[in-house]
């Protein structure tokens, strides 16, 4: 149930982090993959990673925020003959900050590239599942404040909470299609990204005071509830957000 073999995989924002975890582990259960990132020469890098360990890999770099780029991009594989049957929609930046202190510039960037894009390319992988006619998987990232709000996050907790929304609404009108719709909500994961929260003595203990697994989470964390929302063990789950956060949303 758990088998991803003869199913392609598009992962956004794959080059490193989350994402490039996240495609590594899709991999090993099977799926060949698609690589994306608006660097070219990173997602390159990151392909002959995964090829060296014998993976299967397509290279799509392009910027997500772009709907002509996206279109473009869904072209491209369209005319190379790889159809997506999953699609995870990784994508995302944090630009921290008070609300008042937020720059129009940054609210439109990070709601850009952590929402809307996974409704451009959540819209041209949903056109193709639907014409195939054999359904597929769409799981998008959220985050912790899909649920709850902290300071200095305002935009990514918008963005986030527009996440578990959307996905509710690509299960109302794709479900019909199979075509599961669902999201995955990491808590508190070390990354190049939060490596800087990590090294700071005061947030690290808060993080693991907060969280009863008294720890950050690892990307690999991430790897089994990615794989189980891919693959057709998650064949009549649709809407839904999955929270991987070491138990920290379920405590006061």
């Amino acid at each position: 149930m758990f088998d991803l073999t003869g199913r392609t995989a598009l992962v956004t924002g794959s080059s490193r982090g989350l994402g490039f975890s996240i495609a590594e582990g899709l991999a090993q259960a099977g799926a060949a993959l698609v690589l994306n990132g608006s660097d070219a020469g990173r997602v390159a890098t990151a392909a002959a990673t995964l090829r060296a360990k014998g993976y299967t890999v397509h290279e799509a770099p392009f910027d997500v925020t772009n709907d002509v780029a996206v279109e473009a991009a869904f072209a491209r594989l369209d005319e190379q003959g790889i159809e997506i049957d999953i699609l995870f929609n990784n994508a995302g930046i944090q630009l921290r900050g008070l609300l008042v202190d937020q720059t129009a510039a940054n609210w439109r960037l990070v709601i850009e590239t952590n929402l809307t894009s996974a409704f451009l390319v959540g819209r041209e992988a949903a056109r193709r599942m639907i014409a195939r006619g054999r359904g597929g998987k769409i799981v998008n990232t959220g985050s912790l404040t899909s649920a709850v709000a902290r300071a200095t996050t305002a935009p990514y907790t918008a963005a986030k909470g527009g996440i578990k929304m959307l996905t509710q609404a690509m299960t109302a009108e794709w479900a019909e299609h199979g075509i599961q719709a669902n999201a995955i909500g990491p808590g508190y994961m070390l990354t190049e990204m939060t490596q800087p929260l990590a090294d700071d003595p005061k947030f690290d203990g808060w993080v693991k005071s907060r969280t009863p697994s008294r720890r950050w989470g690892l990307p690999a964390d991430l790897i089994g509830t990615a794989v189980y929302l891919s693959s057709s063990a998650s064949d009549y789950v649709n809407g839904q957000i999955i929270y991987v956060d070491g138990g920290m949303l379920a405590v006061l």
